[in-house]
């Protein structure tokens, strides 16, 4: 077996590589591990490095060394290949897929607590062909995590305060809503105008905000909330309870929907859509339980479910 660190040097507001190197060469040591070390030099590095490893047939064990960005791209590669496998050695500045995880989010951040952890499925959304592992959204929320990056670079803000500070820039100088053609399942919404969607297989975006309490990683159902065009006074009073999964206060503008498939379509090609955190534009993008699953492991038993609200 293969344990190969993926390592993206570009994460966090600090260099961690020899922190990430100096941990995979204790796990080497001590276990008499097959370890290496791949640093990423791209976007979309990380994926046709892990795709090609995966390829081979070989097992192996994935640690993606990074934020959620870097995260997202290791599940691309390996997603629907029953020899390879993924955990998250956090060193980005969001991290919000392991808030899924609630309190064992801590013990991810040592590989010692990982490399012989037991492999669990996990589902995924597919956007245009693209796997996602948490929170596919387009519309406003997406706009703002497509502009989040400018901000997380400044010192003194940390994923959550880039996050409100890109969406004060985008709610006070931006439009709130889009004019689309959406349909859900096999019905095609009267409403034109839409403020965002969010499709939910897990819990987690923007820094910690928490759309869909019910959702899980691990029930083949995505809970989508469709929220109309609404001004900007009522986007102000909606962000609270939105952020927090409170959705049934809010119904008069927001709709939740268990199909398995979403489309939006735009006469523009100017739908930003957010896939863990990385930015896409189309005009199409059609969103739906995608057919692959991921093997993901961590520490002794942890779950992507562990902060799951059961109704």
């Amino acid at each position: 077996m293969r344990h190969i660190f993926i390592i993206n040097p570009a994460a966090g507001k600090t260099d961690s590589r020899q922190r990430v190197y100096q941990m995979a060469d204790a796990l080497k040591k001590k276990h008499s591990l097959d370890v290496e070390c791949m640093l990423t030099r791209s976007p979309g590095h990380a994926t046709a490095l892990t795709r090609g490893i995966a390829e081979s047939g070989g097992g192996v064990r994935f640690y993606a060394c990074g934020g959620d960005g870097t995260v997202n791209e290791v599940a691309n590669g390996i997603a629907g290949f029953p020899n390879a496998a993924m955990s998250v050695v956090p060193i980005g500045t969001g991290n919000d897929f392991l808030k899924n995880f609630g309190a064992d989010a801590a013990k991810f951040a040592n590989p010692e607590n990982l490399w012989n952890g037991e492999t669990k499925q996990i589902d995924l959304i597919d956007c245009n062909g693209r796997q996602c592992l948490t929170i596919a959204c387009s519309g406003i929320d997406a706009r703002i995590a497509r502009d989040v990056h400018r901000y997380s670079a400044t010192p003194i803000l940390d994923g959550k305060s880039s996050y409100v500070a890109s969406l004060i820039v985008n709610f006070l100088f931006k439009g709130i809503g889009s004019r689309w053609t959406v349909t859900v399942g096999d019905e095609e919404l009267e409403q034109r105008d839409f403020s965002l969607i969010a499709v939910c297989n897990g819990r987690y975006y923007g820094g910690g905000f928490m759309p869909v309490p019910e959702a899980s990683m691990t029930d083949g159902v995505l809970n989508t909330l469709v929220v109309k065009k609404v001004s900007r006074l009522t986007f102000a009073q909606f962000v609270g309870p939105y952020s927090k999964g409170d959705y049934e206060k809010i119904s008069k503008y927001v709709k939740c929907y268990t199909a398995p498939q979403i489309r939006i379509h735009s006469e523009k090609p100017n739908i930003v859509t957010c896939l863990d955190g990385e930015c896409v534009s189309s005009g199409d993008v059609t969103i739906r339980l995608s057919d692959k699953k991921l093997n993901f492991f961590g520490p002794a038993g942890c779950s992507p479910d562990a902060t799951l609200r059961r109704k």
